[in-house]
Order: C-alpha cells, then structure tokens, then sequence
C-alpha cells in the first residue's frame, strides 16, 4: 500500500551510539575480575589474632623498662639468657635461684623474672604460681589498720561481712598479715594489711592452690563482694 511517501521520504533506522570506554580504560568485565581478585588476596591474608599473647599479658603487669631498670634485662633478653642456660628443664625453685645466684637479682625481682619466664616458655598459664592457680583482690578502705585487722581476726566481726566461711587462721602477725585455710580445707588465702595514711588502709589477698585456670575469676568475683562489704561495714 502506497502512503504517499517515497523511498527518499521514509526514515532511516539507526543504530544506538556504541558507551564510551571507561577513561582508566578498564572495562567492565577487567573491574569486576579484579575486584574479585582483591576479595580473594584479602581473604587469604591473615587476620591479626585478638587474643593477647603472653608477652603483651606480662607487659601490661611488668613492663620491659621497669623490668630493665631493676634486673638489667628487658623479657626477650630474659627468655634468650635462660634458655640459653636450660631453665626450660628446671623447677620454678631453680629458675629462682639461679636468676638470684647468677645475675645478682633480688629476691622479689628473681620471683618476677622466674614467674615471667615460665609464662613466655609456656611453662606457665596465666595467674599459676607452683601450688596452682591464684586470684588477688584488694581494697583501700577509710578506717585505720588496727579497725581493719580486727574486722578479720573477731570471728563475729568478720561474719558480718565475709558471711558463713568457715576459714581457719593458720598464722597470723597483728596489723600486719595472717595466712588462713578457706572453707573448702584445701585452698589458702595469704592476707597483708598496709597503712595508706591518716585513717586509710589497704588489704590485699591471694587465694592461692587453686585446682583450674577457671576458678580464678569465679574466686576473684566472690573476693570483690565481700571485700565491697567489708569497706561498707567499716565506713559506715
């Protein structure tokens, strides 16, 4: 059917404009191969473990410049002299002694050294000591020493606050220490009481001989309560 136009008159179909190129002159296909690539490369590298290690858990406590202020070495040249002397294969005593004889170390700082040691060897977990695992907890409280040492040595003072705890005091120095066994009969308890001024002080504990790395923050719990009790009671 003739309309009227001619072949010169009808509309010529064109074709769309090729997109451009992209200006990087990567394509499509090059972007998301890459892309796909980067995923790869960063699912392959390793992440940064959020557990402490054993060196940064002994930093937190001893750091390596107090440390080398007071024994001459920092914890690194400590793992490498000792291993180099075969610690690895002796008991905690004989690390001691031999930090103390040879390297001309306190007392105090051989039982730090040899703790630490023992710990970056993984000779050691964290919070163990030689008769088991141990948790500490003090508290500064606003009385004197003298109210403070009675609030643990009169049986009816110390129930208010320590509740039912059938504790034994094996040894006890007035105002100064006592060394008790805990209700269990198995595990101790090592208590210091220290003056922190005009009607301030401080006692500090270790619960010590405890059977389970798991034990410690149960046991540390229990302390921070009753320690909170004792502190109420005393300043009231």
């Amino acid at each position: 059917m003739n309309n009227g136009l001619t072949t010169e008159d009808r509309p010529v179909p064109t074709r769309a404009a090729p997109k451009p190129e992209p200006k990087s002159g990567r394509t499509a296909t090059t972007r998301a191969k890459s892309k796909s690539r980067s995923k790869t490369v960063q699912a392959r590298r390793p992440r940064a473990s959020s557990k402490p290690t054993a060196a940064a858990a002994i930093n937190r406590e001893i750091g390596d410049e107090a440390l080398a202020a007071k024994t001459g070495r920092t914890w690194s040249q400590w793992l490498a002299a000792l291993d180099a002397d075969g610690c690895r294969a002796m008991d905690h005593k004989a690390i001691a002694q031999h930090v103390h004889e040879k390297y001309s170390v306190g007392d105090w700082w051989s039982q730090m050294v040899t703790v630490g040691y023992e710990r970056l060897a993984g000779l050691r977990a964290r919070h163990q000591k030689s008769d088991g695992f141990a948790a500490t907890a003090s508290r500064t409280i606003a009385a004197d020493l003298a109210a403070l040492y009675r609030a643990w040595s009169h049986p009816h003072t110390r129930r208010r606050w320590l509740g039912d705890e059938r504790i034994t005091i094996r040894t006890a120095a007035p105002d100064k220490s006592m060394r008790l066994t805990w209700s269990d009969g198995r595990t101790h308890v090592d208590v210091n009481f220290s003056a922190k001024g005009p009607g301030k002080s401080q006692v500090a504990i270790q619960h010590r001989k405890l059977a389970a790395a798991g034990d410690v923050e149960k046991i540390k719990r229990l302390w921070n309560k009753r320690l909170d009790a004792l502190r109420t009671m005393l300043e009231k």
